[in-house]
């Protein structure tokens, strides 16, 4: 405000120029360097409270870094294995005809053969279920009518190339091999299901089975397949006992591995090396759409992750 003199009454003096306000930093005398040393001060005044914040944090980042790198690891081996089986199964069966029924004699014998002639194909295989009527299958020559000694279990023919194709894994014994099949031998391999039913656990006895009034020397069981998982609780025979004792007149369905990349192309030939003169009478399913399942699968993984 203007300020009068006492000696001039009509007249103003200049008003004084204002202070500039002090600041708080100014006004405490605190410099950065000093804030510095401040928090370097409190951060060691309580050492065993600082170690355990920080250990905290070094648990913390570490389990993320651990649950990311778990979930990626899993997701790329599942993926992987899914795909390498999805994308490389061929199953080819027979249509119905026209009245609905469906010929036995469409696959050939030696569809096994015809295929493995393809470029691409891995392994390959026939699989045929067995029609043994009331026949049942029996672990005891001798049948106790107190005890359940029978059993209702599926049987099927398979070729030697069936359990390379399905991925079989043995668990005790042996596989059939041609000679098998060939020389119509009454043997057999038992999926682990069907021998904990049968109560056989090796081989090592020699045990046998009977299915109605064959007689049939058990060499293997199975200890699992990555495909046809009916096999796990079934009873298997040669392919070339099968039409002798149960009149097959012939394959029900082959089962193709292939290489990856190659399942299309081969499910294009299949039907023509087959059966050049009806290709149409066989039904190829090979996988079209991999990568939606796929997708879903990743997703999955990654949320329970």
């Amino acid at each position: 405000t203007a300020v009068r003199s006492p000696t001039n009454h009509g007249a103003a003096t200049f008003a004084a120029p204002k202070k500039k306000p002090e600041t708080r930093a100014a006004r405490s005398g605190i410099t950065p360097r000093d804030m510095f040393e401040e928090v370097i001060a409190g951060m060691f005044a309580r050492p065993g409270r600082m170690a355990l914040t920080i250990l905290g944090i070094v648990i913390g980042l570490a389990a993320l870094v651990a649950t990311i790198g778990l979930s990626r690891t899993a997701s790329n081996r599942i993926i992987s294995q899914f795909d390498e089986l999805a994308a490389t199964e061929i199953v080819i069966t027979a249509k119905p005809g026209p009245s609905g029924r469906i010929d036995p004699e469409a696959i050939p014998w030696d569809a096994a053969e015809r295929m493995r002639r393809l470029n691409g194909v891995v392994a390959v295989g026939t699989v045929s279920e067995v029609e043994v009527g009331d026949a049942l299958v029996s672990a005891t020559p001798v049948k106790n009518p107190q005890s359940q000694t029978v059993f209702n279990l599926s049987v099927k023919a398979a070729s030697p190339g069936l359990f390379t194709a399905v991925r079989a894994e043995i668990a005790n014994g042996r596989l059939p091999d041609l000679g098998h099949s060939q020389r119509m031998d009454r043997v057999a391999v038992l999926g682990p299901n069907a021998a904990s039913r049968l109560g056989i656990i090796g081989v090592e006895q020699l045990p046998a089975i009977t299915i109605g009034d064959n007689i049939y020397l058990v060499i293997g069981i199975l200890h699992d397949v990555a495909r046809q998982p009916d096999l796990l609780g079934a009873v298997i025979i040669p392919e070339g006992t099968a039409p002798h004792d149960f009149k097959l007149a012939g394959p029900e369905s082959v089962i193709i591995e292939t290489q990856i990349g190659a399942a299309s192309l081969i499910a294009r030939q299949a039907s023509l090396a087959l059966r050049p003169d009806a290709p149409t009478a066989l039904k190829v399913e090979f996988p079209r759409e991999p990568q939606r399942v796929r997708d879903a699968v990743q997703s999955d993984l990654n949320v329970m992750f």
